[in-house]
């Protein structure tokens, strides 16, 4: 079953300032998750909501699933940025 990718703004904004190569891998990345639950998934601990990171290189792509059938992508950060709150 796929699962439908929602976007917070923060996510598509950071997503525009990334180089076109690294844009399409992490698209390719978040579509191979949403058809097939795939991909270097980690829960995210010491939060009270479950959320996911999901890595593409040296990019980390902060997700949670509100439900089911959906995907929503929160972030997309360095690796050496995503996790400072």
């Amino acid at each position: 079953m796929r699962r439908q990718v929602e976007w917070a703004k923060r996510a598509l904004k950071a997503l525009s300032r990334i180089d076109r190569g690294t844009q399409n891998r992490i698209l390719a990345a978040i579509e191979n998750l949403a058809e097939r639950n795939q991909g270097d998934i980690r829960r995210l601990e010491g939060l009270k909501e479950e959320v996911f990171r999901l890595r593409v290189g040296g990019w980390r792509v902060i997700f949670s699933y509100p439900s089911d059938a959906a995907i929503l992508v929160l972030r997309i950060r360095p690796r050496g940025d995503v996790y400072k709150r």
